[in-house]
């Protein structure tokens, strides 16, 4: 009898530990081979292809190994050269920045799908917007077909995307039409789109739009115009100090301040050459590279996560 009694007792202290196994999904941490309370970090560098200045730098990000992916404007003038190291570069983990809008005053670009065909795109220049404000009529049929646009030039120039994102998150701040738009292009090339689990409570029509498939990472951190430039390392560090469990990107702006920068971005400080340097400072310093050991942190890539999410 007594050894029954102790037979039942391991089923009931067993099941319920077997049940939840069973019914709680596994988080992106542990598909990835970590356990569920690990910090898990993407350092992302935004808008490669605009200069020149902005790719030496987030190439030499990225080859230190500290910055761990990074994503390519294809409408941009200087995008034929980070074609051209991507090819040479397969390992390195490149996503497509889709843009939509031409945000600097005197250095503009315009659509890659013929200016025709995407009207409600482009100004009277043919350049692409300045801003989306409430004035701007947005067509999402002719934003499916300019990302078509984007995503095939940089196929045909050997660019192999491990992700896609959005300049500016335009398409994922404007509305649920547009964002099923841009999620459609994912879902046919196969790419995970940039999507964070903190966005859905300002904007429920994204987690309703995806599907069971679709890759959601837990958090994001961007340094924003309030901080100081003598206070840039401390944000960061901060952040690195308090971050929570789960899949944190951290989305950041790299260049060199040099001449061509500060030309391309002289109009006002957000985002410009100085500001880019700071991001490419701190993420190339030895600080960051001990915070990351001190705090336990595991930096791992966008192409890491599609692999695990296969």
């Amino acid at each position: 009898m007594q050894k029954f009694l102790g037979i039942a007792l391991f089923v009931l202290v067993t099941a319920p530990a077997a049940m939840y196994a069973q019914t709680v999904p596994k988080s992106l941490a542990e598909r990835l081979g970590y356990a569920r309370d690990a910090k898990l970090v993407i350092v992302h560098a935004d808008d490669l292809g605009m200069t020149h200045s902005v790719n030496a730098a987030s190439i030499k990000g990225l080859e230190s190994g500290l910055v761990t992916s990074a994503s390519i404007m294809v409408p941009c003038p200087w995008f034929p050269e980070m074609a051209e190291y991507a090819k040479g570069h397969t390992g390195a983990d490149l996503g497509l920045h889709l843009t939509l809008t031409s945000e600097r005053v005197f250095y503009r670009w315009g659509s890659v799908a013929p200016r025709d065909r995407v009207p409600s795109l482009v100004d009277s220049n043919g350049y692409f917007h300045l801003n989306w404000t409430a004035a701007t009529r947005v067509d999402a049929g002719e934003v499916e077909l300019e990302l078509r646009a984007q995503i095939e030039r940089a196929l045909a120039m050997g660019v192999r995307p491990t992700h896609l994102d959005s300049h500016q998150y335009r398409l994922f701040e404007n509305g649920k039409e547009i964002f099923q738009s841009a999620l459609r292009v994912a879902h046919e090339y196969k790419l995970p789109v940039f999507m964070v689990r903190d966005w859905f409570a300002d904007r429920p029509y994204l987690e309703s739009s995806l599907s069971p498939d679709d890759l959601v990472v837990d958090h994001t951190v961007t340094i924003g115009p309030g901080v100081p430039p003598e206070k840039w390392a401390d944000f960061y560090a901060q952040a690195l100090k308090n971050l929570p469990p789960g899949v944190t990107v951290f989305i950041i702006h790299l260049a060199y301040d040099d001449e061509e920068m500060r030309a391309a971005t002289r109009e006002r400080d957000t985002w410009g050459a100085a500001w880019r340097q700071r991001d490419f400072n701190f993420f190339t310093s030895a600080e960051f590279r001990a915070l990351v050991r001190e705090q336990n942190i595991k930096l791992v890539s966008w192409r890491e996560l599609a692999q695990a999410a296969k």
